[in-house]
């Protein structure tokens, strides 16, 4: 399987625009790509979507067609990006990677869709930030595989209905409320990647030490599991950083203690939360009771941006049950103050009851 980014057009984006290059995907060069499984047997968790896709591409083996098209949505990091790897490499053929954010103009989306070739898939990641432009110009794609296109001005103007090879379009993002009805309802396939479990982490943890070539044990294994937040990506760096403090500090071997003691270095705790997931918590119950307050509040007051809040920190904070999301605001959990060590206003009981 060859994996191709949109390299031309990002590079001469980035110059108009910096923002646009960190971004999007420097595919193989990157730490967390030399760690994607490339096949279904590699790939760990997901155990539904992988026996679904199983199935569907089997089938299309055996009708010689491209795949329907494909959305996949949850948090950051569980995965998105490496199934659509893992899905190219099984059907044998080659993945081109683009983001939303990059494909600014008509022509950026245009350019990418005429050098499509027969059965090849189209990744696009964070899908719902496609402009409006861009995604009208995906509907006559991905529906009859036909992109139209106008030359000439005023009364010489034409449209050209101009036919596209059979292609497959995968889309990821983390929000999949913010897509729209023609957009979504275009897709054959619409699927929610979940958090992981403490077990598939520790296999995620065991693997990736496999090809970094550091020897954990499986209690090591399990420390880092419980304190990646369900998430492979947080599990995939918090192994490389426990690595630098095993071989700096220990005896290059980690175990259960050397990722206990490396973890609290790093101010991670036993449910994962860092620093700003800490503070985040602290603020809502020292400054404002244990809420409910805005988001636009907090974000104010940690000086974070409101979607790195919404994307990076909330979503394992309400799975985990230390946060609770209303229609008022965000309020701490009873879990929550149990977990700082912190006593709950009896009005505060009293909110939660109602609740």
């Amino acid at each position: 399987m060859a994996i191709i980014s949109d390299d031309a057009g990002i590079e001469k984006r980035a110059k108009r625009n910096p923002i646009i290059k960190s971004e999007t995907i420097e595919y193989d060069n990157t730490f967390e790509n030399s760690i994607r499984p490339k096949d279904f047997e590699s790939y760990i968790g997901q155990s539904a979507l992988k026996e679904t896709l199983r199935i569907i591409l089997e089938a299309a083996k055996k009708r010689g067609k491209p795949l329907d098209h494909m959305l996949f949505y949850g948090p950051p990091g569980l995965g998105k990006t490496t199934i659509a790897g893992v899905i190219a490499s099984q059907m044998g053929v080659e993945i081109k990677i683009t983001s939303a954010p990059s494909l600014e103009r008509p022509r950026d989306i245009i350019g990418i869709l005429m050098s499509l070739k027969g059965g090849e898939i189209l990744f696009i990641d964070e899908i719902h930030r496609l402009n409006k432009v861009a995604e009208e110009i995906l509907y006559p794609a991905m529906e009859d595989f036909t992109l139209d296109m106008t030359t000439g001005k005023s009364q010489t103007a034409k449209t050209l209905r101009v036919p596209l090879p059979k292609f497959t379009l995968i889309g990821a993002t983390t929000k999949a409320g913010e897509l729209s009805s023609p957009l979504r309802d275009r897709f054959g396939m619409i699927h929610r990647l979940e958090f992981y479990t403490v077990e598939e982490l520790s296999e995620v943890v065991k693997r990736t030490a496999r090809i970094l070539d550091i020897d954990i044990t499986q209690e090591g294994a399990t420390a880092i599991a419980m304190r990646s937040r369900g998430t492979p990506r947080i599990a995939n760096r918090l192994v490389k950083r426990v690595s630098d403090f095993a071989i700096v500090k220990y005896d290059g071997k980690i175990d259960e203690d050397v990722a206990n003691e490396s973890l609290d270095i790093l101010k991670i705790d036993e449910f994962g939360l860092d620093n700003t997931d800490r503070a985040l918590l602290s603020l809502i119950i020292d400054k404002y009771d244990g809420g409910p307050v805005g988001i636009e509040t907090i974000a104010a007051a940690l000086s974070e941006d409101v979607r790195t809040i919404e994307d990076v920190c909330e979503p394992y904070l309400l799975q985990a049950g230390l946060l609770q999301r209303t229609p008022r605001g965000r309020k701490v959990s009873p879990e929550g103050f149990r977990h700082l060590g912190r006593k709950m206003p009896s009005a505060q009981t009293s909110l939660f009851r109602l609740d």
